[in-house]
């Protein structure tokens, strides 16, 4: 008597269905301007359409779960083709792709590549610049090396940016081949959606990112990373997923926010079943093989140039780039007129990041599943708070909701379960989470409530029709402290470049008035039209400070 065949369940269907309807989103944009520059390429998108439409019936009618996984494997397969035609298209690439290929460049031809500017790379053509509070801007690379020394076998393809694009476009292809495989059959589709739908991790790939390197060396990392070292021994996919962390953390600095939370989880679940001592080894052993990888692809930087390669890796975390981002920033850049205490944003993102890990191993049984999403909260109050920080990563938030749950972590150690348990445990967990949190939410109060330190008000303005060539202000420094301002104008998010100041004091001393003339950068600043508002901000280093007013400037 035979069986017939098990039908796949429902939600395995629906599933495959939203991977393939992810694939539509941005592939008209693409295929619009295939359709202009490279007819051929718009042809085999136009075949992709085909093969979505064609998936979405089968993925709706299949009657054997081995058949609905090829089907799983054609959406794949259609979603790796898009993503390559876009590549074709679309390879313009960011100043990261610029500096990463410049990098790889400089390492070929035997010379540095940390601490060296490269201005030329930004100028006219296009590529956005890091402006800092120091007035200046930053046209070094400020990543460790992973990246550089993988772009370099790919200079061949050209010059600008496309050798980097190339490198992290691949690094996502491979990323995504290698979660959807991990992951078990029926959840194989949402590695295609998290990684090639909705046109959202792939831009990143195009625009260069040694993040989407990144991102691709953890995913190995963190699928089903609670079994790390089960029974006290790493074996062979212990080291590796071991030199997948210590390679991500040489490629891009993100992933050293997730290091922690990872080894603190690890310990955790391998004391719960071991016992300490034991847990401890495996958790030493782990880092150290993830170090000695992170070690032997720096060594070279390090030995060669030792203090720029220092200084190069935490480029991002001391170069003082002006406010940017999603998140608490916007109160001082948007809904105030700025704030004498931008630093305290750091401090708010550190100690936030320093409760979260603590709330971590306090209750890592009920956080544990959380540990790929958890670090990002950090980024939400720091100065740089770009949403890219958080979307980059996100195919690791469903790595870990599938291979990651909750059970794997119910035998977790937990130091204090006996005073945060028992009959008060509510209580005690909330005031356990109140005392971590608190000092990084009294700092976010302390920056977003800072008033700004520079009085400005336009005093003339030197223009004709259509732009403006000179600007004065009388700026009165209502600070303790001596400032050093920088200007420009400002239309909505982003910083233009710093006007130059023709006349005035480098330096405004406390409670002092000094008249300033400014130029644009250019000689000229475009007006704007009748309808938008146009902001003067000035930016101060020591310390970092923000004074913004809104200006009405002629418009004709």
């Amino acid at each position: 008597m035979s069986t017939a065949p098990e039908p796949p369940t429902q939600w395995h269907r629906v599933l495959t269905l939203l991977a393939d309807v992810s694939l539509f989103i941005g592939t008209r944009d693409v295929w619009t301007q295939a359709a202009v520059h490279r007819p051929a390429v718009a042809m085999v998108i136009s075949v992709c359409y085909a093969s979505i439409l064609v998936c979405g019936v089968l993925a709706l009618v299949v009657r054997r779960r081995g058949t609905l996984a090829r089907v799983d494997l054609c959406v794949l397969v259609t979603g790796l083709t898009l993503a390559l035609c876009a590549f074709v298209l679309l390879h313009r690439g960011t100043d990261e792709a610029a500096l990463t290929s410049q990098a790889a460049r400089e390492l070929v031809a035997g010379h540095g590549v940390y601490g060296r500017p490269w201005p030329w790379l930004f100028g006219g053509n296009g590529i956005a610049v890091t402006p800092t509070v120091t007035g200046g801007y930053d046209y070094t690379y400020g990543y460790p090396p992973l990246a550089p020394l993988l772009t370099a076998p790919l200079l061949w393809l050209g010059h600008g940016g496309l050798p980097a694009i190339a490198m992290s476009t691949g690094a996502l292809l491979a990323g995504t081949v290698v979660l959807w495989w991990l992951l078990p059959v029926p959840w194989r589709s949402a590695a295609t959606m998290a990684c090639l739908g909705f046109s959202m991790i792939t831009m990143y790939g195009r625009l260069g990112y040694p993040a989407i390197l990144a991102l691709a060396l953890l995913v190995p990392v963190v699928v089903r990373w609670p079994r790390i070292g089960r029974g006290g021994r790493l074996g062979p996919a212990g080291v590796a997923q071991a030199a997948c962390l210590g390679a991500a953390c040489a490629a891009q600095q993100l992933p050293w926010f997730l290091a922690p939370f990872l080894l603190a989880g690890i310990y955790a679940v391998r004391r719960g079943e071991l016992g300490a001592r034991e847990a401890g080894l495996v958790m030493l052993r782990f880092a150290g093989a993830a170090a000695t990888v992170w070690l032997l692809i720096n060594t070279y930087f390090i030995v060669s140039q030792p203090t720029a390669w220092l200084k190069g890796i935490t480029l991002p975390l001391i170069q003082g780039a002006v406010l940017h981002g999603q998140g608490l920033v916007d109160v001082s850049l948007y809904l105030t007129d700025g704030s004498d205490r931008l630093d305290w944003y750091g401090y708010a993102s550190l100690l936030l990041l320093a409760g979260l890990l603590a709330l971590f191993v306090l209750f890592v049984r009920r956080l544990g599943p959380a540990a790929t999403v958890l670090p990002w909260l950090a980024f939400w109050l720091a100065t740089r708070s770009q949403d890219g920080y958080y979307l980059m990563m996100t195919p690791l938030w469903l790595a870990a909701a599938v291979t990651a749950p909750a059970a794997e972590f119910a035998g977790a150690w937990q130091p204090f379960a006996a005073r945060l348990g028992g009959l008060y445990r509510r209580p005690a967990r909330i005031a356990a989470a109140v005392l971590l949190l608190s000092p990084a939410l009294a700092s976010a109060a302390l920056a977003a409530t800072g008033s700004p330190p520079l009085h400005m008000e336009v005093a003339a303005v030197r223009h004709d029709a259509r732009s403006l060539s000179r600007l004065t202000l009388r700026v009165t420094n209502t600070d303790d402290d001596a400032l050093t301002p920088h200007f420009t104008l400002t239309r909505g998010q982003g910083t233009y470049p710093y006007f130059s100041v023709l006349r005035g004091p480098r330096t405004l001393p406390a409670h002092a008035t000094a008249t300033y003339e400014l130029r644009p950068p250019a000689g000229t600043y475009a007006l704007p039209t009748p309808h938008q508002r146009i902001r003067l901000r000035a930016f101060t280093a020591s310390p970092q400070t923000l004074s913004s007013v809104y200006v009405t400037l002629p418009t004709a």
